[in-house]
């Protein structure tokens, strides 16, 4: 019999000289230009590194590659996917207009199905104009883009930048859950989406920091740069 409980199956804590590049794929030289984002994302240690044990993405204002911003973004995409677990991560978000950090997952058979056939279960997203919000989405065919399934959960006091926080889903047959600081805030199931359940099967990790979109709008006086994304570890559990 296969105990119910959860087991590490994946994590990394980040405690190396640098990114585990079998963990890891960081993007270089990609863009967000589908949300109308400013950043190109860099494999450069300006923008990604590891520091005293902590994954740093650092946001600058610069120009780079004829973009006036970068950040950095790094995925297992093609390196390691999970169907179903408990995904959950340490994070200390930044605070500024216009910055959108996110800890997601994404369907590894995007590239043959496209978005959002694939599906999107955003764990955390944060956009700074509300920064005592954290975000939990999924985005599949019809409900997806300003359509997508969310929840917020919102800080009794202060702000996710001020500290590091847990954010985690819990993710079975038919069901994903969401949580913060072990605070369970929003469940989804097959019935509530309105169109066609797209989580049983594979997911990669995606970690980044946006600079503008849609979502998000876009830096203004109000906003000061450098600013990072710091992850204390990642960690996958499954059954």
């Amino acid at each position: 019999m296969t105990s119910q409980k959860w087991t590490l199956a994946w994590h990394d804590e980040f405690d190396g000289p640098a990114i585990d590049r079998t963990r890891w794929h960081v993007e270089d030289r990609y863009t967000g230009e589908s949300n109308a984002e400013m950043e190109i994302y860099t494999d450069r240690p300006e923008n990604i590194r590891l520091q005293n044990g902590i994954l740093v993405i650092e946001a600058r204002q610069e120009t780079y590659a004829g973009f006036h911003y970068t950040s950095g973004r790094l995925t297992t995409k093609g390196l390691c996917s999970w169907t179903y677990g408990r995904f959950e991560a340490r994070i200390k978000i930044p605070l500024g207009q216009g910055l959108w950090p996110a800890f997601w997952l994404l369907g590894d058979n995007i590239s043959h199905r496209g978005w959002p056939a694939c599906g999107e279960i955003d764990i955390m997203e944060n956009i700074g104009r509300t920064p005592a919000a954290a975000r939990g989405t999924i985005h599949g065919p019809g409900y997806s883009g300003d359509d997508g399934i969310w929840s917020d959960y919102i800080l009794a006091e202060g702000r996710f930048a001020d500290d590091f926080h847990i954010f985690a889903i819990e993710w079975e047959p038919g069901q994903i859950r969401w949580y913060v600081d072990g605070n369970l805030f929003s469940t989804r199931r097959p019935q509530d989406v309105g169109g066609e359940w797209v989580f049983e099967h594979p997911f990669f990790i995606i970690l980044n920091l946006a600079v503008g979109g849609y979502w998000p709008g876009y830096p203004d006086e109000t906003t000061v740069f450098p600013q990072r994304l710091f992850v204390d570890y990642v960690r996958v559990f499954q059954r």
